[in-house]
């Protein structure tokens, strides 16, 4: 069997991978304690829920007050109206499944495990790249 990935470039991938899991897991956290203490801006709400167009957050959670602040949002109810791309930005799952993926493609010497740690290295760039086209 030819496995995909070798030596010096299944290291650097899975150590990439797990580096942008961990950023993007604290960059998470963060956004979720924001929600916690009722500070949900229209940044916030972009990266936890992957809706790119602001006007779309006023049809989805209604207007904001005048100091742009939407107050009394939940952050379950902030979940369940996530888009696929929130996904990919915000949701602990993904980030936690790409640092096991990441771990076990060190132990396991598999093609299945260079072709998930790949998957995992796609799915963490891509999320990475869905936020940098957030609006700010």
């Amino acid at each position: 069997m030819i496995n995909l990935l070798e030596g010096l470039s299944l290291f650097g991938v899975a150590i990439a991978t797990i580096l942008m899991a961990i950023a993007s897991l604290l960059g998470t956290m963060t956004l979720k304690q924001l929600v916690d203490l009722g500070h949900v801006d229209a940044r916030v709400l972009c990266n936890l829920t992957g809706i790119t167009d602001p006007r779309e957050l006023q049809d989805v959670f209604g207007p904001p007050t005048m100091n742009r602040v939407w107050h009394g949002l939940t952050l379950a109810y902030i979940e369940r109206e996530r888009r696929p791309a929130g996904y990919l930005v915000s949701d602990d799952r993904i980030d936690w499944i790409s640092i096991g993926v990441a771990f076990l493609a060190f132990f396991w010497r598999h093609p299945v495990a260079d072709l998930l740690l790949i998957v995992a290295a796609v799915s963490q760039v891509s999320g990475w790249v869905i936020a940098a086209r957030l609006p700010k």
